[in-house]
This record gives structure tokens, sequence and C-alpha cells, in this order.
């Protein structure tokens, strides 16, 4: 099988440039479905499920592999190379903005710029850091989700998602965690709330846009700023939008974000 088959990659548009949107935990690429088409005139655009979401080839799933954000950076690299594609635009979701750093990190030529959507490097407070949340909340997280795939999901999805007046959004993400595979799941939230990243931000080469969203309880305006001061030459846009997922509540602000920086 192929990578275009592997993480089931979607092409569209009519631009020579390519931008390449890659979703968060416990998504699929359907999460751009608001965002991307706006970029189908100007751009190539390029949409595929990291293994293990989606409809990407589970049986690809390779626990050596994606014991690291460096496996799924390594598929990112790969889905370019197998398109032809250079100096592409690439929007990252979440956890998905630190492998498109890595990625960036690994083959520079690939990418001319970076817009990252919520990022964290590190979820877990380290002494003058302000990541969100202790060890002990995590080891709960990981240990609650071990523990019920399915409440976790219905319970997190709402606190992730904000926008509480909104209850059909916290419905989709939570119907999107739960139609993860349950063990995948618990992998890939244990490789993404563990990792830690904060020394491959200084490193970064590529233009980067940083959006930021207000009340974002997985990534907060301190580690929006972090980001900031540690991406050189980095624009830090903080959006009107609340919650973790403005790809889906707050869809015409990240358009407008990003057509404001790729023009």
């Amino acid at each position: 099988m192929t990578v275009i088959d592997r993480n089931h990659v979607q092409v569209r548009g009519d631009g020579q440039r390519a931008m390449i949107f890659s979703h968060g935990f416990g998504c699929d690429q359907n999460m751009w479905r608001f965002v991307a088409p706006a970029f189908d005139g100007d751009f190539k655009t390029v949409l595929f499920d990291h293994v293990g979401a989606g409809r990407s080839d589970l049986t690809a799933y390779d626990a050596r592999k994606y014991a690291s954000l460096a496996g799924y950076a390594d598929d990112l690299v790969e889905i370019c190379r197998a398109l032809g594609l250079t100096q592409t635009v690439f929007v990252g979701h979440s956890v998905s903005a630190m492998i498109g750093v890595i990625a960036s990190l690994q083959a520079p030529e690939l990418f001319d710029s970076l817009i990252l959507v919520g990022p964290s490097p590190r979820y877990i407070n380290d002494d003058d850091y302000i990541g969100g949340f202790s060890a002990a909340d995590i080891d709960e997280l990981l240990t609650s989700l071990d523990d019920n795939h399915m409440g976790w999901s219905a319970a997190m999805a709402p606190v992730i998602m904000g926008n509480p007046d909104r209850p059909e959004l916290s419905e989709e993400l939570t119907n999107s965690f739960c139609r993860t595979d349950p063990e995948i799941a618990k992998a890939f939230a244990r490789v993404t709330f563990t990792s830690d990243n904060r020394s491959d931000l200084p490193n970064v080469t590529a233009r980067t846009l940083i959006l930021q969203c207000r009340d974002d309880i997985i990534a907060s305006e301190e580690v929006g700023e972090f980001v900031h001061q540690q991406v050189p030459n980095s624009q830090l846009v903080v959006l009107n939008a609340s919650g973790h997922c403005p790809n889906l509540s707050a869809p015409d602000e990240v358009i407008s974000a990003i057509r404001r920086f790729v023009r």
C-alpha cells in the first residue's frame, strides 16, 4: 500500500503551491471541511489522516514507529515527497503543529511556511514553564482514557471544544473521539501529552504563524506566547475564538488569518 492510500491522502484545488492540512488527536481530515475549501482556488490543498485515524489503514499502525511524534512527521515528509511537493504551506492543528515543526526540521526544503493552530510543545509544567497541566493531571487523564475510552471521550470533548452554547460542536468532537480505535487512541494520547518539543522551536527556519484561541484549556495563551518567543521571526495572532478547535468553531477567523499570512 502506498502512502497515498495508507494515509487516505486527498488532493484538491487548482493552485501551483500546496497547502497541507493536518488534524489533531482523536480527529481526522474532516475537521478541516470548513477551512480547506476556501483555499482550493489559489492552492493545491492536501488533506490526510494520521495512521490510526479516519480512513487511514489501521493495519499500518506500528507501535514502535509511532512511539514518538517523529513517526508521524516521517509520514508527513513521505506524503510530500510522494506528491512531488516542495515549499509547501503546512497547517497543523494541536499536536499536528509539533508534527509539522519536526517534519520541517527533517526536510526544510519541503516547507516554506508553518501555520500552527493551538500549538503546545509540552503539556506538562516544568520549572518556570507553564504547559497547563501537572504530571499528576496527565497521569490521571491517561488512566481515565485507559479505563474507559468512551466515557473519557464524552467527558473531555466538551471541555476541549469549549463553546458550551454550541453543544453540536462538542457532540461532533465526542463522536470523532469515539470512532478512533481505542488502543491506538490510548497510545497516541500518551505520545501527545508526554511529548516535549521545546528544544525544536528555536531551530525552525520556515515562516511561522501561530494562531491562538482564548480560553483554550489545552494550549493556553501563555503557551502560545512561549511558542512565539521561541520560534524565530514568528507571528502570533490571538483569535477571538474560544476553545481548542477554531477550525470548527470559528472557521472564518482561521481562514482570514491564514489568508493575511500567505498572500
